[in-house]
């Protein structure tokens, strides 16, 4: 089995036949400019989701854990914006060890974004905004508020489900008390472009006080 799984990884192409280009030494003074660039060609390449991003954090132990969210803003300050409850495990390890990493990649066109920074809570006023725009699904499902609990008998999961509705039935402003929007403020991002040569361009943004310093990067 395994020998038949490395030959069918082996076999699997990796990149598309035709790579974006990108010029490093052209690239803006400060990544935000460039991520939007990105993005934007990203959808016109169709690449599906290209707002979804994986979310990085760390427990007590040090032990690490990945999931993948929705990218909900990008401010010119330089902080990238997702949310979730406090209660939740993501949660909880952020308020133990705030540094996070965010990784976007676009495998249509060869792209990779990697982020690394603290993550704050932006405000109460800001996550009741985020919860009220979210689908009544969406909400249901973070009222309930049991997020990776263990799961014994999923009739259980439809009679929660069917109660967080009626709640917001019966008040729509309704909000999960623990519901957070958090801010990753970035010290380091780096853009990577794919080559089938594998000559990829890796471009790094440091954050230097208020200001933006890069650098190209080896392969």
């Amino acid at each position: 089995m395994a020998e038949s799984l490395r030959d069918l990884f082996r076999s699997l192409p990796v990149f598309p036949e035709q790579l974006s280009r990108f010029d490093a030494s052209a690239a803006p003074d400060d990544p935000v400019t460039l991520f939007v660039q990105w993005l934007r060609e990203a959808i016109d390449e169709k690449v599906p989701a290209p707002h979804s991003m994986t979310v990085s954090t760390t427990d007590a132990d040090g032990r690490p854990a990945s999931r993948v969210l929705i990218c909900k803003d990008v401010d010119e300050t330089g902080s990238w914006h997702f949310a979730s409850s406090a209660t939740s495990a993501k949660g909880r390890q952020l308020a133990a060890n705030p540094n996070a990493a965010l990784t976007f990649y676009w495998p249509q066109v060869g792209r990779q974004i990697r982020i690394r920074g603290a993550a704050a809570p932006i405000g109460a006023a800001a996550g009741a905004a985020d919860f009220l725009a979210r689908p009544v699904g969406s909400r249901a499902e973070a009222l309930i508020g049991r997020q990776s609990e263990i799961l014994d008998d999923p009739a259980d999961l439809d009679d929660a489900f069917e109660q967080a509705q009626a709640r917001i039935t019966a008040d729509p402003g309704l909000i999960a008390p623990a519901w957070t929007l958090y801010a990753v403020t970035a010290q380091e991002v780096e853009f990577w472009q794919a080559d089938h040569d594998r000559r990829h361009t890796r471009l790094q943004y440091q954050r230097t006080g208020p200001a933006w310093s890069r650098r190209r990067l080896w392969p």
